[in-house]
């Protein structure tokens, strides 16, 4: 259990998404294990120790973000409500427990409204989250929080401005400090055609950890395919795409088994995508400045939809690249991305990442998914200090 909490507490400081100084596990075993930063340590077994789960992550995140979202909410309001697929689809939404609420017995207060849920922020303390049977469990949970909370937090201060003592200086250093240049340089790609098995799956592991390694997608989610015609090559579903070896299923195209029944919920859309477009790679990933950008609808006023991740009927352009709605899994996102992907090689699906594909191998893939986060960080800057410089 140990090596686990070591494991993933690794993966916290190479992904750059905790403070770390401010990183600490608990997990139960014969008895309950701590591991990390003493306080924090002793906080995380003490909450655990009232749970009904396995293991608990409690971390300082190393942007400023959660906490600020925090503070900006209204007094009453104890929940922060992101509108990214993520949070949608697996938090619904994030809990807020000030720093005044702790009391004198914080990990009782955390541990009541903790409850069922799947992580909260804690003022003063940072994210807590729950691993129902494993430590990866509080990982996956704790990296979904800091990604949902970073774009919610984005979306509000393009829209609102600072309002926060503090918040001008910490979003500069997170500019000019954290945001680190993305590129495809350096990586090597086998060029495709790719025939043989065990090289369509050392490629696909490969182009797996790098889309992680470059940021391009957090935690668990996103998903990866290749086709050799007779069987697509996808991700299992909740398999983490850095260490996706023996996670690989080979799925007849023509799906007439049910051997895909552990491959990745968007097997249906990349198999339509296959046929539509004649690609060999597909890549998915939620880089968030994507993410952020796609949800930044500039005809929302009057506009009648509710559900726009789910109903709108519009493509967007954004630098070139297609925008759709469609829900994950078999439903619009099979429906809707297929059609615009093929010309331009990419499309963003709202609040929810990036498609893109390559001909034959993942080189174009890759550099596609990279560009199209690019354009969108450069765009979300240039729409803030536009809005900046005309206050």
């Amino acid at each position: 259990m140990l090596d686990q909490i070591a494991k993933y507490s690794g993966k916290l400081l190479a992904d750059r998404s905790a403070a770390p100084e401010g990183i600490a596990f608990a997990a139960q075993d014969d008895v309950i294990l701590t591991a990390g930063e003493p306080e924090l340590a002793r906080l995380a077994g003490d909450i655990l120790a009232q749970l009904n789960c396995l293991a608990l992550a409690v971390a300082r995140p190393s942007l400023p973000f959660a906490e600020f979202l925090a503070q900006r909410l209204a007094a009453g309001e104890q929940r922060i409500v992101p509108r990214d697929t993520e949070t949608r689809t697996f938090l619904h939404d994030i809990p807020i427990l000030r720093r005044a609420e702790l009391g004198n017995r914080p990990a009782d207060t955390i541990a009541h409204l903790l409850g069922n849920r799947k992580g909260i922020v804690v003022e003063g303390v940072g994210i807590v989250a729950t691993g129902g049977l494993t430590v990866e469990q509080g990982y996956i949970n704790w990296s979904s929080v800091f990604h949902s909370t970073f774009i919610k937090y984005l979306e509000d201060v393009l829209e609102q401005g600072f309002l926060l003592p503090g918040e001008a200086e910490a979003f500069t250093r997170f500019r000019r400090e954290w945001l680190l240049p993305l590129s495809a340089e350096g990586l090597e790609f086998r060029t495709g055609p790719i025939p043989e098995k065990e090289d369509i799956l050392d490629e696909i592991a490969r182009v797996g950890r790098y889309t992680v390694q470059r940021g391009l997608v957090d935690s668990f989610f996103g998903n990866i395919s290749y086709s050799n015609g007779d069987l697509i090559y996808i991700s299992q579903t909740a398999s983490s795409l850095d260490e996706l070896a023996g996670c690989i299923d080979p799925v007849p195209f023509g799906n007439t088994s049910t051997v895909g029944i552990t491959a990745s919920s968007e097997l249906v859309a990349h198999r339509r995508i296959f046929e539509v477009t004649g690609c060999r790679a597909i890549l998915h990933g939620h880089p968030r400045f994507a993410v952020v950008m796609s949800m930044l609808c500039e005809e929302r006023q009057g506009c009648t939809i509710t559900d726009c991740w789910r109903d709108c009927p519009k493509v967007r352009i954004l630098g070139g690249t297609p925008v759709v709605a469609g829900e994950i899994g078999a439903g619009g996102i099979a429906r809707n991305v297929p059609p615009v992907i093929g010309r331009p090689g990419r499309a963003i699906v709202y609040g929810h990442g990036v498609f893109s594909i390559g001909t034959n191998d993942f080189r174009e893939a890759f550099r596609s998914l990279v560009e199209v986060e690019n354009w969108c960080r450069e765009e979300y800057f240039r729409r803030f200090d536009e809005k900046r410089n005309s206050c």
